[in-house]
C-alpha cells in the first residue's frame, strides 16, 4: 500500500523540500490563465530550438510562469541572450550547447538537467528547419538533413527524456509538429514528411504511455513568426518570395507560446492553432476536395516563381 502511495505521490509530479514527493490537488477546471503559474511554477523544462522564435518565446512564457528552464540551441550564443532575457524578467534559466541530431548530444543534455534539478517535468522537443521548393530540385542530402533534425531529433529527445519520466512516475513531453503534420502541403514535402512523423510518433505513445504516469502531446501550429523561415533551405526560388506565398498572416510569436502553454496545462493530444487552420484541418480529414484549390494555388505560386537556372 505504501509503495502504491509513492507511485501516485510521483505521478502528482510535487516535490518536496525533504527530497519526497507530495500530491497535490488536481484543479477543478481547465487551467485559466491565473491557473498556468501555478500549473508550471517550480517545474523543470527543457526546451530544444530555444535561441529564437518559438523556442525562445516558450523558454521566456515558462521562466515568466515559475519554471526552470534550460535553452538547448546549436546556437549557443542565442541560447544565452534567451537566458538573459528570462533571468533579466526574474526568471531562472540555463543556456546549453546542443546539436539535437545528434544522439549523444541530446542525451547529454537531459542527463546534465536531471543531474542538476533532480527531476525533469517536461520535454519540449521543438528544434527544427524547413525545405521550401519544388520537390524535383531536392537532392537526398536535403532529405537528410530535414529527417536528422526535424524527426531524429524529436526521437533522440522524446526516448532520452521518457527514460527519465517513466522512472520518476511523471513528466510530460511536447513535440512540435506543425499543420504540415496533419494536410499535405506542396512545395514543402520533406518538412511535412517529418512533421507527420512527429504527429504520428506522438499521438502513439501517448496511449502508451498514460498508464506509466507521462503524457504526451504534439503542437501542430500554422505559419508562426519564428526563425525558421530566416533558416530554411529554399530551393531554386527567392526566399522573400517564397514567404510571400504564404496563404495566410503570421502568428505572433508570444501569443502562440502562450496558446501551446495552455494546451500542455489542459494535457490536450493535439494543440492545433489559431481556429482557422483547425478548420482547414477538419475539412481535409472529412472533406480533401474542399481543400485541394488551397494546395493547387500554393503549388502554382511556387512554381511561378521557381527559377530554372
Amino acid at each position: 500500500m505504501h509503495e502504491e502511495g509513492q507511485r501516485a505521490d510521483r505521478r502528482a509530479g510535487v516535490k518536496s523540500h525533504s527530497g519526497g514527493f507530495q500530491p497535490h490537488a488536481v484543479p477543478a477546471k481547465a487551467p485559466g490563465k491565473d491557473d498556468l503559474m501555478e500549473k508550471f511554477a517550480d517545474k523543470v523544462a527543457i526546451v530544444t530550438g530555444g535561441a529564437s522564435g518559438l523556442g525562445r518565446a516558450l523558454c521566456e512564457e515558462l521562466g515568466g510562469r515559475g519554471a526552470a528552464v534550460v535553452a538547448a540551441d546549436i546556437n549557443a550564443d542565442g541560447a544565452r541572450e534567451t537566458v538573459s532575457a528570462v533571468t533579466g524578467a526574474g526568471g531562472r534559466a540555463s543556456a546549453t550547447h546542443t546539436d539535437t541530431s545528434q544522439e549523444d548530444a541530446v542525451q547529454k543534455l537531459v542527463d546534465d538537467t536531471v543531474a542538476a534539478h533532480g527531476q525533469l517535468d517536461y520535454m519540449f522537443n521543438n528544434a527544427g528547419i524547413g525545405v521550401g521548393g519544388d520537390y524535383r530540385d531536392m537532392t537526398l542530402e536535403h532529405w537528410r538533413r530535414v529527417i536528422d533534425v526535424n524527426l531524429w531529433g524529436v526521437i533522440y529527445g522524446t526516448t532520452a527524456a521518457y527514460r527519465v519520466m517513466v522512472k520518476q512516475g511523471f513528466g510530460h513531453i511536447v513535440n512540435t509538429a506543425s499543420l504540415a503534420g496533419l494536410i499535405p502541403v506542396p512545395t514543402e514535402t520533406a518538412y511535412a514528411t517529418t512533421k507527420h512523423a512527429v504527429v504520428g510518433l506522438s499521438t502513439s505513445l501517448r496511449a502508451e504511455a498514460a498508464d506509466l504516469g507521462v503524457k504526451v502531446s504534439v503542437v501542430c501550429p500554422g505559419f508562426v513568426q519564428t526563425g525558421i523561415f530566416d533558416a530554411a533551405i529554399v530551393l531554386k526560388i527567392d526566399r522573400d518570395e517564397m514567404i510571400g506565398t504564404l496563404p495566410t498572416k503570421m502568428i505572433d510569436v508570444t501569443r502562440a507560446a502562450r496558446v501551446i502553454l495552455r494546451g500542455v496545462a489542459r494535457n490536450r493530444a493535439r494543440i492545433v492553432f489559431p481556429f482557422g487552420y483547425r478548420v482547414v484541418w477538419w475539412l481535409s480529414r472529412f472533406h480533401p476536395a474542399l481543400v485541394s484549390p488551397i494546395s493547387r494555388k500554393v503549388l502554382n505560386d511556387v512554381r511561378r516563381l521557381r527559377q530554372d537556372s
